[in-house]
């Protein structure tokens, strides 16, 4: 224990904790290796936590529930899609509009699902390996989604780094207009990053709702989706990185939460105010244009027309 905390629980916890926004900022950093920005993430997530959540009470099954979690969040980023990538319209403006958007109408759908429990997602039964000493609690002792994520980590990386799909993927964010002339779908490409960040969006959102809390109350992100945003930028745009910095700001929530419950003298408000601190600097970087001096995609934010 040290100064009331047990470094093992919290090690087990920040793991869980940085769950949703590990989801989220996966499958932002995809979206933007192919060259488009989408400040959407909060709103997809809350769509996906609203979604999952209603379906998950319906049918009693957490499964259908984050299915239909990554499948809400998803049909929400087509409005992002269709006017950024058939309309052209300014990526930033859409996708802020998109969160709004996602916060309002999740709220309307919500309004009969507040003080109702969803049906439990269980840790996986590890058996005996569950109750070894340190590693049975920190390794063994979360839901499928967990470990789902974290395999997603490794298979993001995989096709980024050491497949043809991950080339042209990359290929388009950095030049778009070269990787048309070669011959490549630039739009549908684009698209279908833009549907799988949807998905894992989605898919973290309903963590939140669905294992997180387990609850459905208005505005139940509380900013994840901004810091997922931030945690892409900061990790360079590596699935690696991304992981680092997931469970860094979700060790900051875990330990500001610790504090507060062994008395701490240090004022929990300072841990509470980091991740959103941190998320506001990135933004202004990006919206100044400094995007290239962190090593950002070359054609991130950038339409493409196949005519120009």
């Amino acid at each position: 224990m040290l100064g009331g905390i047990d470094p093992f629980i919290l090690i087990a916890s920040l793991i869980a904790a940085s769950v949703p926004i590990l989801l989220a900022a996966l499958g932002e950093a995809v979206v933007e290796r192919a060259g488009v920005l989408n400040l959407g993430v909060e709103g997809m997530m809350i769509m996906g936590a609203v979604t999952g959540f209603m379906v998950s009470v319906a049918t009693g099954s957490p499964l259908l529930g984050f299915l239909a979690a990554m499948a809400g969040a998803m049909a929400l980023s087509l409005i992002f899609a269709f006017l950024t990538q058939v309309m052209l319209a300014n990526q930033v403006a859409s996708g802020l509009a998109l969160t709004l958007f996602g916060l309002g109408f999740s709220s309307l759908l919500g309004q009969g699902y507040v003080g109702v429990k969803p049906p439990l997602t269980t840790a996986v039964p590890f058996g005996p390996l569950a109750d070894l000493p340190v590693i049975g609690e920190i390794l063994f002792s979360h839901d499928w989604i967990t470990y789902l994520s974290l395999a997603l980590v490794g298979l993001v990386w995989f096709v980024l780094n050491r497949t043809r799909t991950g080339l042209i993927l990359r290929a388009v964010g950095e030049n778009a207009e070269a990787a048309h002339g070669l011959g490549y779908k630039v739009r549908r490409i684009r698209l279908l990053a833009i549907l799988f960040g949807a998905a894992l969006a989605g898919l973290g959102g309903a963590y939140i709702s669905l294992v997180r809390v387990p609850q459905w109350t208005d505005g139940i992100t509380a900013g994840a989706g901004w810091i997922a945003l931030a945690i892409v930028v900061f990790a360079s745009w590596r699935p690696l990185r991304v992981l680092a910095g997931a469970w860094l700001f979700g060790g900051l929530t875990v330990l500001q939460l610790n504090l507060q419950a062994a008395g701490s003298g240090i004022p929990v408000e300072y841990l509470s105010m980091a991740p959103y601190l941190i998320t506001i600097i990135v933004l202004v970087l990006i919206s100044s244009g400094k995007g290239r001096a962190l090593d950002a995609p070359a054609a991130l934010g950038q339409n493409f027309h196949a005519s120009r």
